[in-house]
């Protein structure tokens, strides 16, 4: 068995500046996806598990759960790495969804360091981030704003 690479540590909250910008990778969401995500949260709307229901109404065809698309967000933020080791917790999260997202689309975001918070906490600070996701067309699909405690020491190995 082969383990996965070893990621580098993550930035610290004193590695950021505000305006900074990540930008992910992409994921392409699946039919297994809304199936899954259904069953994981127990939302089995028609309007994302069932093609001909949902053809019938007003979204005329399935769309992605709203919080499928958000955990895919939070998840292709972890994996740039940015964060590895240094993400204590997201704190809260402020979303505005635009338009759906369908089986077929590519996904990425953009993240941009919107305000810190150093707090008077040697061993952590709150960030702020704005959170744009977008299809590859570059069509917005949600915006939304993650509070975050970010570690100001770098991760143990």
């Amino acid at each position: 068995m082969s383990l996965p690479p070893k990621l580098p540590a993550g930035r610290t909250f004193d590695e950021f500046e505000v305006g900074d910008t990540v930008r992910t990778g992409g994921r392409t969401l699946t039919d297994a996806d809304l199936v899954l995500f259904a069953g994981l949260s127990g939302d089995h709307n028609p309007a994302h598990i069932d093609e001909v229901a949902a053809s019938a109404g007003p979204l005329r065809g399935r769309v992605a759960h709203g919080m499928l698309v958000q955990s895919i967000a939070t998840g292709l933020a972890v994996q740039t790495g940015v964060f590895h080791g240094t993400l204590i917790a997201l704190a809260a999260m402020d979303i505005q969804w635009k338009t759906p997202a369908r089986v077929g689309d590519t996904i990425s975001c953009q993240l941009t360091v919107a305000e810190m918070d150093p707090e008077p906490r040697p061993r952590r600070g709150r960030m702020w981030l704005e959170v744009e996701v977008q299809r590859a067309d570059g069509t917005v699909l949600a915006v939304s704003r993650w509070e975050t405690l970010v570690s100001r020491q770098p991760a143990k190995a």
